[in-house]
This record gives C-alpha cells, sequence and structure tokens, in this order.
C-alpha cells in the first residue's frame, strides 16, 4: 500500500465536511469492510477535484490489479457520491440497479453502481456486491 496515497486519502476524509447525501459515512463503512476481509489489499488514488479512490485487489487475482474501484466523484465538493464499479463477471446484480459499461474497467465488461441519494436499501446492496466480488478474487485463480 502506497503510504502517500493513504495519507493523501485519510486526509481527503478528515476535511470532508459538507456531505448532504451521506456518503463519507457509507464510503467509511465500505471501506472498513473492504479492509476487514481476509486476502483483500487495499491501495488509494487520489485526484482532487476528479476523484478520490479506493482500489481493493484480492489475493487470489493474477491478471487484474483490482475487483472493485470505490470512486468519491469529486467535480463538486458540496455534492459529492460514490460510484462503485466491479467486473462484470465477479458479481450479480439480481435485482438489476447496476449499470452495465461495456469494457467500462481495465478493457473489461462492468457492472457500476451509484449512491448517489440516500438510501439504506441500496448501501446494503453495493456491500452484498462488495461481498461476492470479494470472495471470488480471493480464490486461488481468479483473474
Amino acid at each position: 500500500m502506497d503510504m502517500n496515497e493513504q495519507a493523501a486519502f485519510d486526509s481527503f476524509l478528515k476535511d470532508w465536511e459538507v456531505d448532504p447525501l451521506g456518503a463519507k459515512k457509507v464510503l467509511e463503512g465500505y471501506r472498513a469492510l473492504l479492509a476487514g476481509m481476509e486476502g483483500v489489499s487495499l491501495k488509494y488514488h487520489c485526484r482532487p477535484g476528479v476523484s478520490y479512490s479506493i482500489r481493493a485487489k484480492g489475493k487470489g487475482q493474477t491478471g487484474r490489479d483490482l475487483f472493485v474501484l470505490v470512486d468519491v466523484v469529486d467535480d463538486d465538493p458540496a455534492e459529492r457520491w460514490l460510484s462503485v464499479c466491479f467486473y462484470a463477471d465477479l458479481i450479480t446484480d439480481p435485482d438489476e440497479l447496476g449499470d452495465w459499461v461495456p469494457e467500462g474497467l481495465g478493457g473489461e465488461d462492468a457492472a457500476c453502481f451509484n449512491y448517489d441519494e440516500a438510501s439504506a436499501d441500496m448501501e446494503a446492496y453495493i456491500a452484498d456486491r462488495l461481498k461476492e466480488a470479494a470472495a471470488k478474487a480471493c480464490q486461488d485463480g481468479a483473474k
């Protein structure tokens, strides 16, 4: 883990005060969930004014740098929201709440979920996808 990126991400979280959506709390919950999973490592990527990202990788992955990209969309700091993208083959979407993005993640098909309005149901739905993707990404022989 790049400690400078983690420090920049932590600083971003500390300074994030305007949050009418409550996305910061949701993000912190996802971060804690991912950090607590055995075999999952986290990296951070900060692009102020664009996005702040958590990238999670599973111990079984060999051909991919991540299994999920959790972005805080930062184009308007007063209206930040979350975009959570997975490789499409790592998750199911039984309620069809995600957006299908052909070649949208590392040149492979992706499923992306937006947390852009406060919803405990959507928060939980995305958390279930995180667990599902992590389980697959931590298996030996995963992409």
